[in-house]
């Protein structure tokens, strides 16, 4: 997929070193068709290489995609330069008058708090709320789909004794749904949290079906009925080394945390860690781009 950035953003350099197809302005204005306009609400504290996850995956198809990336004004960045939240990041206040076909919401390192205690937890209401009207298609990630699911229908979350940490398992409940589709019977995500949402509570609620799990760490991915909201549990945007990095960070720390599950040949942190989820990644944010975006969003966005 063709995707439309601005030329200065840091992750088009590395993007354009892997071969994906970015676009100049330029080039994206003479093509006579209507780009996807997908809105990326970036909660991570590592913001570049965030964001850099994510368009490769909105990359791989053959749409062309104009990204917009959005910050929240009640929690300042601490990870990444003043200068580049400027340059790059929207607040809702810049696109509360647009219309999306998409929007990705991440995780973020906060899921250890209550949903009312994090401080930009009342603005994050607001972009939800406007999301309903003014986006057709919403991806939550991580502590962003226990969020959603907490803001929509009141889904809690529960502390684990153990991080659920690593490479896990997972099949689909439903092999027909076009966001599983090509999916093989046993496939791989990575997860990184410390709480858990539970199938039982999901299954209460009828506009809800889970659409995949794994038997070690649980429900994957959510969908509501009309398949407007998907809910992910799980990291499958990962790159080869963000779990090690996050494990070597925590030892530095002097924290006590567990080699992570099925990632490390040998469970040896000094080997390479094979890449056995970039697949089912690929994959995923094809079929959603595809089915669920593309195939369904009107052609004039203010029909929406």
């Amino acid at each position: 997929m063709p995707i439309k950035i601005d030329n200065q953003l840091p992750a088009r350099h590395i993007l354009e070193l892997e071969s994906i197809f970015v676009m100049s302005e330029t080039r994206a204005k003479t093509q006579d068709i209507r780009p996807l306009k997908i809105l990326i609400l970036n909660l991570m504290p590592t913001k570049i290489e965030t964001e850099t996850q994510l368009l490769r995956l909105l990359s791989n198809s053959s749409i062309q995609v104009e990204v917009e990336l959005l910050q929240t004004i009640t929690h300042k960045s601490k990870n990444t330069s003043a200068e580049h939240m400027l340059k790059f990041y929207k607040t809702l206040d810049d696109v509360r008058d647009f219309k999306f076909d998409g929007m990705l919401v991440t995780g973020a390192p906060v899921e250890l708090l209550d949903f009312e205690e994090v401080d930009y937890w009342e603005e994050l209401c607001e972009i939800f709320k406007w999301a309903k009207k003014n986006v057709y298609s919403t991806m939550y990630i991580c502590w962003g789909a226990q969020a959603g699911l907490y803001y929509h229908y009141g889904i809690k979350k529960y502390p684990l004794e153990e991080k659920i940490f690593g490479i896990f398992p997972h099949k689909s409940l439903d092999v027909y749904h076009p966001l599983l589709r090509g999916l093989d019977d046993v496939f791989y995500v990575p997860h990184s949290r410390h709480t858990n949402i539970l199938r039982e509570d999901i299954e209460k609620i009828h506009d809800l079906q889970v659409l995949s799990i794994s038997d070690i760490s649980g429900v994957h991915i959510v969908a509501d009925r009309v398949c407007r909201n998907f809910y992910i549990t799980g990291h499958s945007e990962y790159d080869r080394t963000t779990l090690a990095n996050e494990y070597f960070r925590d030892i530095h720390k002097g924290l006590d945390i567990d080699v992570p599950y099925n990632y490390f040949p040998g469970n040896d942190p000094q080997k390479t860690p094979p890449m056995t989820w970039r697949s089912t990644a690929n994959i995923i944010f094809s079929n959603w781009m595809n089915y669920f975006v593309y195939q369904r969003t009107p052609y004039d966005l203010e029909k929406l």
